[in-house]
């Protein structure tokens, strides 16, 4: 590592922070309004493309514009107000939904720190918090009363249903995504993201690997926590017409959707932080860089081209678990009700339990043997995690989890019982003249 003098590189202070505070979360704000935008034709030519067909291709060049247009329609339609519904509640429930999903980006770094010349650098992360982790966490399991508000005030049994849907698999699949981040927590020693991305620098390896158990979990409780396929029930339209949100028309339709994209994607930014590497660049040592530590600036000197790079690099990343969010939705079913919380609760809850356990000794042993942090960690977990991750996805391939529709254990099972009890009512003797009653 090379350590560069303190007077040439620190953080921005004074009017040159407040400008550039201003500056980046204008561009933040608005760069996130655009790409959720067009993550909704994103996800529609992802299906056109699965399923053969075009896809949204009349306004603009190749439906580029559809987004907008889309908008517009929603802006000038006629909303729809249930008489019986409570006014103040049904109009407050999309706000509560999309507020916290346009905070939630303020604590992720997307970028290695911008120099402006003798100035200092500039951080790229609107507020790298000492509890980024947590105020990211606090702030996403918010949209969930959005969306129990709105089937309570929506007056109406399935929007009712989806609400206390939304609530209970939240509440499931919460702690499994709370206890999967226990491990990152154990290895870092830090809740800010920054010093996450920084540790996995020093290991020489992304946590994808040496916490495995934990990326897997973590994964699938990003789909519970964002409602999307397979475990979408607080919507689903073959039971509920459209769920939460029936009742609902106009913009105020269209901001739960925005909500939903904003949750994809700030669940995909978190998992490539937390998991690879955030804006790191696989064997590429040049972008290690910490900052400012003490009196010491701790890495590789700033540069703007750095920047730019681990900028494109944290993108690719995100772009990826968006892609593969959309990809799921059109080939997983939707699972049952009674599928979902015995997934969450018997099998992720205490395989959860039992990794973090089984992580803490690692770290423990491996800190008593006193084993610098770097590259023999990332060895010494993965030996660990790897083996348990195997033992997981045996167990929850085999049936186990998703008992019914899809488990060919299941089906044969009740084919055997099917073709016992038709051989049973085979040999039951009849009367030939039964006795008239």
């Amino acid at each position: 590592m090379q350590a560069a003098s303190i007077a040439t590189y620190h953080e921005v202070t004074g009017p040159a922070f407040i400008i550039a505070t201003v500056v980046k979360v204008l561009v933040v704000f608005v760069a996130v309004l655009v790409i959720v935008a067009m993550l909704t034709l994103m996800e529609r030519k992802v299906s056109a493309w699965m399923q053969d067909r075009l896809g949204p291709n009349r306004v603009g060049p190749g439906g580029l514009l559809q987004p907008a247009a889309d908008g517009l329609k929603n802006i000038l339609k006629e909303e729809t107000n249930p008489a019986e519904a409570n006014r103040v509640f049904f109009t407050l429930a999309p706000m509560l939904s999309i507020t916290p999903a346009m905070l939630t980006f303020a604590v992720i770094p997307f970028a290695a720190p911008l120099p402006i010349g003798s100035r200092g650098v500039v951080p790229m992360i609107l507020a790298d918090v000492p509890v980024g982790i947590l105020f990211l966490l606090a702030f996403s399991s918010l949209g969930v009363y959005g969306i129990v508000l709105a089937g309570w005030a929506s007056f109406n049994k399935y929007a009712l249903l989806g609400g206390l849907r939304a609530g209970a698999q939240m509440i499931s699949y919460e702690i499994a995504l709370g206890l999967s981040l226990m491990s990152v927590f154990m290895v870092t020693g830090n809740v800010s993201l920054t010093e996450v991305v920084w540790k996995q620098q020093q290991m020489h390896m992304w946590f994808a690997v040496p916490l495995a158990v934990s990326f897997l979990f973590f994964w699938i409780s990003c789909f519970a926590e964002t409602n999307r396929l397979p475990f979408d029930l607080p919507e689903a339209e073959s039971e509920l017409v459209t769920g939460y949100h029936t009742e609902y028309s106009a913009m105020k339709f269209s901001m739960f959707f925005i909500a939903e994209y904003a949750h994809v994607l700030t669940v995909s930014m978190l998992m490539a932080t937390l998991f690879l590497g955030g804006w790191d660049i696989p064997l590429l040592q040049r972008d290690n860089m910490l900052g400012q530590v003490g009196n010491t600036w701790v890495g590789q000197a700033p540069a703007v081209w750095i920047t730019l790079l681990t900028f494109a690099a944290f993108a690719l990343k995100t772009f990826f678990f968006i892609l593969v969010f959309m990809l799921v939705r059109w080939t997983v079913p939707r699972f049952r009700y009674d599928q979902v919380m015995d997934l969450g609760w018997k099998i992720m809850l205490p395989a959860a339990l039992f990794a973090v356990v089984v992580t803490a000794a690692a770290v423990l042993a491996l800190d008593s043997f006193g084993i610098e942090y770097g590259w023999k960690w990332a060895v010494g977990l993965s030996a660990v995690n790897l083996p348990m991750l195997a033992i997981i996805l045996w167990v929850m391939d085999r049936g186990h989890t998703l008992t019914g529709t899809g488990a060919p254990d299941e089906k044969r099972r009740l084919a055997r019982e099917t073709a016992r009890a038709r051989a049973s009512s085979r040999r039951v003797a009849v009367p030939a003249n039964p006795s008239p009653r």
